[in-house]
């Protein structure tokens, strides 16, 4: 008999942003809990293939998989809670299934049909669902849909759970996660905006069968009983998801609404009782999340947080997290503070207040804005003995940084902002020449999962505690090879290679010169994960307690 998989489409009513993405982690986790393979994929409605091009302050994180994908955040939040590697077939975007079909129909795989948006994009979307499934063995496949019901972004992708649905009605369900809003001059919880998202959704075809109900504080019974009576779902079947102070909490509160057991019974799937050793090690872990006896405080340092008014940490998501998860294990409370590298150019004096925090981090980045405020920076933490961790954009700037004021080059710079320069110390990776000079930027960076080795007696080797690590990577410079003699001469520690020698994956000063001063090419925070924090991290965040103490 063929495995039965199982397909949950996860849509949003009402607002953007309203929490679909962790809904469906959330989902999935207690599902997996339970004994069933579950796997995530990621729908966006744009045109773009894939997220590598667009500006994180407005879209967000570029989240990159092992196999080189660059994805939507929503994707880290699925291999953090669920503790998987996903692929490219886990993430699809509007201008990812138009280029296939159309490259399907100019090699007459449609056999000379007239090629048409409906049904042959939704089509193609049922295919890729299918396969991902397909490929991880899934028993349940959690598909999120993302921006919001009524937008005609995403009618194709509603089109194709429709046509899911109507080929196998029990093995399809669908939720919807919709916002309540109370507004203030009101003072009473609002469901007409729930209404209406329901009966939008209703008019592409699709009932949900259950309701995710966002809002301030938790749903009263009467305003249950109204979503009830006129979205057409069951009482029980309406699930509060009130605002809570951390993320990590939210599969715990919809384990209290027996979530997953209303899940397998709408899906007629025999499930095993929740694992208690694994609830358990969950629940410890959201428990150091509202640890707030001890503190640590880290400056992090970077140009994508201002979008108008507003500060988005979205741009930095998976830092921001890695560093959550390295400061619960050690019983610490992070506070995180955003500053503008741009603010110490304009004003040096700045630079002193970086003494109140115990540590620093200058996360990763492209152009030249800002650029001479990080090189200040990373001086003052050198000097200063202040713990100091940079991620890809912030090893370059180690790097330039040791060369300006240690080897004495002071116009030492990095090809990407000053190519003029005579001694160009972070150059253009010998292999991405070729692709800036044809002006192929997309999904041509040196992307994905990487070998490095490492080099014993170093900060980096006392983390891992392994010779050989598998790292993922975004970037297009490298520490220019001429340099590496000099630097290291002049006491700078490559402490982690390529297998071949040639890229410097990881910078460091030994521990005897200052507590914590490292930076790597690549991304160590797409690989940390709530029950295994990145060894890194912690080390950093080890540092800071010291330097605190």
């Amino acid at each position: 008999m063929l495995k039965q998989t199982k397909y949950i489409f996860v849509v949003g009513g009402v607002i953007s942003g309203v929490g679909k993405g962790i809904t469906s982690s959330s989902l999935g986790l207690i599902l997996k809990n339970r004994g069933l393979k579950v796997t995530s994929i990621k729908i966006d409605p744009y045109i773009n293939v894939d997220a590598g091009t667009m500006n994180p302050v407005e879209h967000g994180e570029v989240f990159v998989l092992k196999d080189g994908d660059e994805t939507d955040q929503d994707m880290g939040n699925y291999e953090r809670f669920l503790n998987l590697n996903l692929t490219r077939i886990n993430y699809m975007t509007t201008g990812r299934v138009y280029k296939s079909v159309i490259e399907k129909e100019r090699n007459l795989e449609y056999k000379g049909k007239c090629v048409q948006v409906v049904p042959h994009i939704p089509f193609e979307v049922i295919e890729r669902i299918k396969k991902a499934g397909s490929i991880a063995d899934a028993d349940i496949v959690m598909i999120e849909i993302g921006g919001t019901v009524g937008e005609y972004e995403n009618i194709l992708f509603l089109e194709a759970a429709r046509m899911m649905k109507l080929e196998s009605p029990k093995n399809v369900a669908f939720i919807m996660v919709s916002y309540l809003p109370t507004p203030q001059k009101v003072g009473e919880m609002k469901t007409k905006p729930t209404q209406h998202a329901v009966r939008t959704l209703n008019g592409s075809g699709i009932q949900p069968d259950i309701l995710i109900a966002r809002a301030d504080v938790s749903l009263d019974k009467k305003r249950k009983e109204k979503i009830s009576l006129f979205c057409n779902i069951p009482i029980d079947n309406v699930i509060s998801a009130p605002d809570v102070d951390s993320i990590y909490d939210i599969p715990l509160n919809f384990e209290k609404e027996k979530l997953s057991y209303k899940i397998c019974d709408i899906l007629n799937i025999k499930a095993k009782k929740p694992d208690l050793n694994a609830w358990k090690k969950w629940k410890t872990f959201a428990k150091h999340s509202h640890n707030g006896k001890e503190i640590v405080k880290i400056a992090m340092i970077g140009k994508y947080f201002e979008t108008g008014d507003f500060v988005l940490s979205d741009s930095y998501l998976s830092v921001i997290e890695a560093i959550k998860y390295s400061s619960y294990i050690q019983n610490r409370k992070p506070i995180m503070t955003w500053l503008n590298s741009t603010d110490f150019e304009k004003n040096p004096a700045k630079l002193k207040e970086l003494k109140k925090y115990d540590g620093i981090i200058i996360p990763g980045g492209f152009g030249s804005r800002g650029v001479e405020g990080n090189l200040s920076a990373v001086k003052y933490a050198r000097e200063n003995k202040i713990p100091y961790f940079g991620l890809c954009y912030g090893m370059q700037m180690i790097v330039i940084e040791y060369a300006r004021n240690i080897l004495g080059l002071k116009d030492a710079n990095t090809k990407e902002v000053n190519p003029s320069s005579k001694n160009i110390v972070i150059d253009v990776m010998e292999s991405q020449k070729e692709i800036l000079k044809n002006n192929s930027y997309g999904g041509s960076m040196r992307l994905g999962e990487y070998k490095a080795i490492l080099r014993d007696g170093t900060i980096a080797k006392g983390a891992y505690k392994i010779k050989e690590i598998l790292e993922r990577h975004r970037h297009r410079y490298e520490v220019n090879p001429a340099f590496v003699a000099d630097l290291e001469a002049k006491g700078l520690v490559f402490s982690g290679r390529s297998p071949d020698g040639h890229l410097m994956e990881i910078a460091e000063l030994p521990k005897s010169e200052h507590p914590f001063f490292l930076g790597t090419q690549f991304h160590p925070e797409f690989l940390a994960r709530p029950l295994s924090p990145h060894p890194l991290f912690t080390g950093f965040i080890k540092a800071c307690i010291n330097k605190k103490k």
